[in-house]
């Protein structure tokens, strides 16, 4: 069965630049989002460690929602970048109202490594058989801290 995935660049001002990619729910797309991740990051001019820093976080972000998505879904993960700073949003479609140990080593570390990190769940879609799930997390350039 062929996978579709869609990809677009959206040039949102003369100075911010917006990736966004969406893939089926799986884990076998990890290696690919880890891929466009050190990508987007690189050609937005980020250090190496601020890269991997993204990498990472992303990773964690993409796991969590993965492992909780309705089969047959998307996951959706948009970066959006300046010279100053990079936010990463992903999105699906849960089976569950949370995500679960979000107080767990895994997204201590998205804590520790961004700005900020926000969960929006939205109530149950009947249509879609699951809850509109977000997690957006934010870097800017000298570290998490803004230094």
């Amino acid at each position: 069965m062929a996978e579709s995935i869609s990809d677009s660049v959206d040039t949102t001002s003369a100075d911010t630049t917006t990736i966004g990619v969406r893939v089926p729910a799986r884990d076998e797309q990890l290696v690919m989002l880890r891929a466009l991740a050190e990508t987007v990051s690189l050609i937005a001019d980020f250090g190496l460690d601020e890269v991997t820093d993204i990498r990472l976080a992303l990773d964690e972000v993409a796991t969590s929602l993965i492992a909780v998505a309705v089969p047959e879904t998307t996951l959706g993960c948009d970066f959006d970048y300046d010279e100053h700073r990079m936010t990463v949003r992903v999105t699906s479609m849960s089976m569950t109202d949370t995500l679960r140990d979000q107080e767990g080593f895994g997204w201590h570390i998205v804590r520790t490594l961004t700005r900020s990190v926000d969960v929006l769940q939205q109530p149950y879609d009947v249509t879609s058989g699951g809850y509109p799930t977000e997690v957006e997390f934010s870097w800017y350039r000298g570290g998490a801290d803004g230094a």
